[in-house]
């Protein structure tokens, strides 16, 4: 690498910056809450919510955490239930708190089967 190409951030900044970009506790922590989440089945397809892709997001908190999903149907009848076993398994892990945040996006079958 050039000088040229060399970040123009304070030393201290560089060496901090992995610290700030990636918590290792909290990556366990998302990874154990995807994974009890693989007991949260959708009954109308009978798939996971997090082999579906509905699981967008996990934010992992000191205090309290949230989850961003969505919904295979805008109008899913099971949509109340699936919610509150997604939040209720979570804190189960978690110890405390979890919000469970509906998002507006569309699902996309295509979707199915990623990984996080």
């Amino acid at each position: 690498m050039t000088d040229a190409l060399a970040p123009t951030a304070s030393p201290a900044l560089l060496e901090a910056a992995p610290a700030l970009l990636y918590d290792p506790q909290k990556r366990a922590a998302e990874l154990a809450v995807l994974e009890t989440l693989r007991g949260v089945v959708d009954p109308e397809l009978g798939m996971d919510v997090v082999e579906l892709g509905l699981i967008r997001q996990v934010i992992i908190g000191d205090e309290s955490s949230e989850i961003k999903m969505i919904l295979t149907t805008p109008f899913c009848p099971y949509a109340g239930a699936m919610l509150e076993e997604v939040r209720a398994n979570s804190e189960l892990v978690l110890e405390h708190p979890v919000k469970v945040t509906l998002l507006a996006e569309r699902w996309d079958p295509r979707d199915a089967g990623l990984t996080w």
